[in-house]
């Protein structure tokens, strides 16, 4: 595979990032039943990409972006051992890329973002029946937590 470049993202990218968000959208929304009617939209991009508290970085080959991912600073509940945390999401990678590693490049990088701002609990949420993306995060070292459950 070509070199991969991780970077953070600018907002020369938001095009591009949007494409990606809807990639994401389009991803889970056989997960989730409560999702609104397209169009939708999930992110602030513009604000994760200037914000001290995120870091939105992105995947690059040949300066073409192949792969997206946030960390955002979140205050933990009052009862909790930790004041706060690092909470991945927009994780998303062309399909053509899966598979390679770039994911795991990409929360690397989140991770160095985090514990750079004193952060040692990383967290991110996954739909129970996305095995995939379980599997993918697990083998970086996630460990399911906790479920969340709805009544219709």
């Amino acid at each position: 595979m070509d070199e991969v470049k991780i970077r953070k993202a600018t907002l020369d990218d938001i095009a591009v990032l949007l494409k990606f968000e809807q990639g994401v959208i389009k991803a889970e929304r056989p997960f989730d039943v409560t999702l609104d009617e397209d169009p939708i939209t999930y992110y602030d991009l513009e604000e994760l990409i200037v914000s001290d508290d995120a870091s939105l970085v992105v995947a690059e080959i040949d300066g073409a972006i192949i792969s997206s991912g946030y960390a955002l600073v979140k205050p933990s509940r009052h009862y909790l051992n930790h004041k706060f945390y690092s909470y991945l999401g927009f994780m998303y990678t062309l399909p053509k890329y899966r598979g390679r590693g770039v994911n795991t490049r990409i929360i690397e990088e989140l991770k160095q973002w985090s514990y750079s701002k004193g952060l040692q609990e990383i967290r991110l949420t996954v739909y129970d029946k996305n095995s995939i993306a379980i599997r993918a995060y697990e083998k970086v070292g996630f460990k399911k937590h906790i479920i969340e459950m709805r009544l219709e």
